[in-house]
Order: C-alpha cells, then sequence, then structure tokens
C-alpha cells in the first residue's frame, strides 16, 4: 500500500506517470522536463505563460531547474519498484516512463490513451475515439484532414464529409463506412465459405493422396518381401535340386564303379590264367624231348585265346572299356526341366502380383450348378435351378466368367473338391452351349484341366494328354499370357509346380470355365464343387 502512494506521488500531473528528468517551475510544482517544455512551448505564442498546475503566471518563460532530490528518489523508487510485465499492443501516448496499454484512441488528436488520460481527455464531438490503432492518420482524409466517414462506391474510396459535398467524390453514391463494411463483410463471408469449401476439398485431396502414398508404401513393402520370398524359394529350390543331381550321379558313379571294378577282377584272372597257360606252351616249345612233349594232353585243351573269347558266354569281355557313357542322364534331365519350369512360370506371369478378378456369369450357369452369392463357387446338384433358358446358357454342368481377357499376363487360383469329376479352364465366348462340343476342352475354342477317376489329363480340341506325375493337392493356378499365347496349369504345391502350358494363337477374349459334375460312389452320388480363389 504504501509503495502504491509513493508512486502515485511521484506521477507527473501532465503524463500521469512517474517523473523523468524532474524539474521544478519558481511556484514550487514539479513536472517532467520533456511534458513542462511542450506546454511552454504551445504557450510561446500568447507570450503568457503559467503553471499547468497552480496556473501562477510568469512575464517571461520560466527556467526549469532540476530537481536533485526528486530524482534521487525516482531513482530509488525504480530501483526498488518490482519489474512490470512486458505489455504488448498498442500503449498510450502520453505514458513516456512506463508503457500502459491503450483503451482508445483519439482521431483528432491521433493519440492513444490510457484509461487515465482518457478521463482528462476532451469530450468535445470532433474528438472522435475509436478502438487503440497505431495507424490513426490512415483514418483521417489525406486533402482535407478530416475523419473518413464515408465510402464512395463508385471509386472504391473511404472519403470525409468535404470530399463527398465539395470534393472530386461530389454526386457519387457514398454509403456510410459501416453499412459499406457489412456489404463488404457479407461477400468477404461467401468468399471465405467458398475458400472452406475448397480448402477442405483440398484437405480431402491431400487425405487421399496421404492415403495413396501409404497403400504405394505398403504394396511396395509387400512386393519387396514377396520378391524376397521368391527369391529365397527359387534358392532353396536349386539348392535342393543341386542336392538331387549330385546325389544321383554319385549314387550312378558308385554302381558303375562296382560293375566296372567286378569286371575288371574278372578279366584280371583270365589274365592270370592266359599268362599261365603261355608259359606253360613256351615251356613244351622248348623241350627237346619229343616224348615228353607229346606226352602233355592236347593243345586244343590249352585253349585258343582269340577261340576262347568268342566263345566265353561273360556278356561284356568282348565290349571296350566302359567311358562313362552308361550314366543315366534322364533324372538329371528331369530336375533341369523342373527348374526350367520355375523360370517359366516366372515368365509368363505365375508371380505377377495380384490375381485377376474372376467373377461367374449366372447367364451361363447351367442349370445343374449352383452359384454361390459371390459369384465365387460353382456346385454340381440335383435340383434343377429355375433359370430360363436362353442361347448364352450351358446345357450342362458348364459356367464360365463375365470377365474376358484380350491381352496382358493374369492369373487366377481355383480350389476343388476331393471327390467328384470337374474341369477347368479357359475358352471363347464363341463356344457351343449344347451337346459334347460344348464341353471345355473337346472343342478348339477351349482348354481345360480334367479329373477324372482320380486321374488328371489336359485336353484341347479333344486331344487327351493324360499327366504322368500324381497330384495330391486340390489347389490349382491358371496362368495365361494372352500376347505369348500361352496357357499354363499349376499345382499349387509347395514348390508350387507345373503341370502343362498350351501354345496358341488366341483370336478371341478368353474367359476362364468350370465344369463340375457328380461321380457314383458305391452307388451314390457324391457333389463335387470348384471354388476360385484368386
Amino acid at each position: 500500500m504504501a509503495s502504491a502512494d509513493l508512486r502515485d506521488e511521484l506521477l507527473c500531473s501532465i503524463c500521469l506517470s512517474t517523473y523523468t528528468d524532474p524539474v521544478m517551475l519558481r511556484c514550487g510544482h514539479n513536472f517532467c522536463r520533456v511534458c513542462v517544455d511542450r506546454v511552454l512551448d504551445t504557450q510561446d505564442e500568447s507570450g503568457v505563460y503559467s503553471c499547468p498546475d497552480c496556473r501562477e503566471e510568469f512575464q517571461e518563460r520560466p527556467a526549469l531547474m532540476r530537481d536533485f532530490a526528486l530524482c534521487k528518489i525516482v531513482m530509488n523508487f525504480q530501483l526498488t519498484e518490482p519489474p512490470q510485465e512486458k505489455i504488448t499492443g498498442i500503449c498510450c501516448t502520453y505514458c513516456v516512463d512506463s508503457p500502459v496499454p491503450a483503451v482508445r484512441s483519439c482521431l483528432h488528436c491521433e493519440a492513444s490513451l490510457c484509461d487515465k488520460h482518457l478521463r482528462s481527455h476532451s469530450k468535445s464531438p470532433e474528438h472522435v475515439l475509436s478502438d487503440p490503432s497505431t495507424s490513426l492518420e490512415k483514418r483521417k482524409c489525406s486533402v482535407h484532414k478530416k475523419i473518413l466517414e464515408y465510402y464512395c462506391t463508385e471509386d472504391a474510396a473511404c472519403i470525409c464529409v468535404s470530399c463527398s459535398l465539395a470534393g472530386e467524390h461530389r454526386g457519387h453514391r457514398v454509403e456510410m463506412l459501416d453499412e459499406a463494411s457489412e456489404k463488404k463483410k457479407e461477400k468477404l463471408r461467401n468468399v471465405l465459405q467458398k475458400l472452406i469449401t475448397k480448402r477442405e476439398e483440398t484437405e480431402e485431396r491431400v487425405q487421399s493422396l496421404e492415403e495413396s502414398r501409404r497403400k504405394a508404401q505398403e504394396k511396395a513393402a509387400g512386393e519387396a518381401e514377396r520378391v524376397t520370398a521368391l527369391c529365397t524359394d527359387i534358392r532353396r529350390w536349386v539348392d535342393d535340386l543341386e542336392k538331387k543331381v549330385l546325389s544321383e550321379i554319385s549314387r550312378q558313379e558308385k554302381e558303375e564303379s562296382l560293375s566296372l571294378s567286378a569286371l575288371i577282377h574278372q578279366l584280371e584272372i583270365k589274365k592270370d590264367e592266359l599268362s599261365r597257360k603261355m608259359t606253360h606252351i613256351e615251356e613244351l616249345c622248348n623241350m627237346t624231348d619229343p616224348l615228353t612233349v607229346l606226352q602233355e594232353p592236347d593243345t586244343g585243351d590249352l585253349c585258343d585265346p582269340e577261340e576262347e573269347e568268342g566263345d566265353e558266354d561273360t556278356g561284356g569281355h568282348d565290349k571296350q572299356p566302359h567311358d562313362g557313357d552308361d550314366l543315366d542322364v534322364a533324372v538329371i534331365s528331369d530336375t533341369f526341366r523342373t527348374l526350367c519350369d520355375v523360370i517359366s512360370g516366372i515368365r509368363s506371369g505365375i508371380y505377377v502380383e495380384g490375381p485377376a478378378d474372376i467373377l461367374l456369369d449366372v447367364n451361363t450357369a447351367a442349370n445343374n450348378l449352383l452359384i454361390s452369392d459371390d459369384l465365387k463357387t460353382a456346385t454340381w446338384t440335383q435340383e434343377k435351378q429355375k433359370r430360363p433358358e436362353t442361347a448364352e446358357r450351358f446345357q450342362g454342368y458348364q459356367v464360365m466368367s463375365r470377365r474376358g481377357f484380350t491381352s496382358g499376363q493374369h492369373y487366377w487360383d481355383v480350389e476343388s473338391s476331393r471327390s467328384g469329376r470337374w474341369r477347368v479352364g479357359m475358352c471363347y465366348p464363341s463356344i457351343d452351349r449344347r451337346g459334347q462340343q460344348s464341353y471345355i476342352g473337346d472343342n478348339n475354342k477351349s482348354w481345360s484341366l480334367r479329373r477324372y477317376n482320380n486321374q488328371y489329363l489336359v485336353i484341347h480340341d479333344s486331344k487327351v494328354i493324360k499327366l504322368p506325375d500324381t497330384i495330391s493337392s486340390n489347389r490349382f493356378r491358371i496362368c495365361l499370357d494372352y500376347e505369348a499365347g500361352q496357357l499354363s496349369f499349376y499345382e499349387l504345391c509347395d514348390p508350387i509346380r507345373h503341370l502343362h502350358t498350351f501354345t496358341a494363337t488366341f483370336s478371341e477374349p478368353l474367359h476362364a470355365a468350370l465344369r463340375v459334375y457328380s461321380e457314383e460312389v458305391i452307388g451314390r452320388y457324391v457333389n463335387s464343387w470348384m471354388r476360385i480363389t484368386g
């Protein structure tokens, strides 16, 4: 409380702020040197000087005497007074010593006023007050120095009353500033609403692009993972194939080595026998006693080597030594053919990202096929479906896809029942819909993989090729390379296995096709089905 009272005693009555360089008049009143100098300057024209507080008059401009005691008191007070918070915004023009926030601005005086100075400010009409502003001069007419009160709609300019009555805007349509401002605000609100809409659209576009970027990143990551997994599988397959080939070569080498070792042993025995006989004959030839020579058994019993070799039924002595050509390379060739199938599968699109979107066309489905709601599964049924008979509907057991392919590389996967009979493949839309010539594979407009009596066949134009290998999986992949003219079938096992590739020059769109029919097992029919899984 004492500090507040002292602060009030140290306020200049002109600027209402703490004294700055306080000076004293002859009457004893104190003011800031700048403040009192400004008052005395305004009194120079009249030549009569007076104290702003007590109104004591002076015949000449009074000398300003610095009040050293008051200066010291002000200095000590400022050192002990707690620092005031920094004021932001517009400050009072007259509070020079310490900034005080302005509450209003006078357009006539072009000054901003705090609450204290506002109370002592002139109340005359020409002193128009407004919200605090730092650009008060812009609120006056640059020509007439009067407050801008009107808006010229023709020149789109703010004008004063003189401009509207006698100036260059005379006769123009004018409006009050508030009225013109509200009209402009309404236009701005419309523009703002459009900008808000555009910003929302832009935000949605940004979100869409961000989502696309996220999907692209996820797709790239998935693609990288898929390629890594594929390369890992290929390396594993190659390693397994290498081990298999090397193991087969080693096995055949051992068998051949054992066979050759046995033959060499027999030949060594034969060689020793021949050497013994040769030595005996040489001894007879060197004898001088004819009786001894003649008493030896007949030389025919000693066996003519050439004749004996011809009569010997050893089954291999008369052949040339083995040079390794007897190695069975069939297994090796088959193994490398499997590797070629893997590479061929990659080239033909078996490993392309993403399956084709295949949906069955109910309009082509035979009435003894039940088509699932998602248009992915075809099931044989004894209960006839009540679909209308049309030219595009198959007479029995078959259905084709809505979509046809006329270019590019595509693949789709199917899963089949482990019982029953079925065919899966692709066909032209011009395929017959009646009779046996409509079965996929039994004409030149379709290609199929068939399961029949636990056997697997591939068929085109009624030409049947029986697959030699055992198929244990019930999942298959069909790959199409339209431009290359290749339609391939794969068994989806681990690793994926190539079954057969048809080569043709395709001349029409190719549609996926399924043929599903029953199989009689122990006097009852077993339902079969096929489902498109990818």
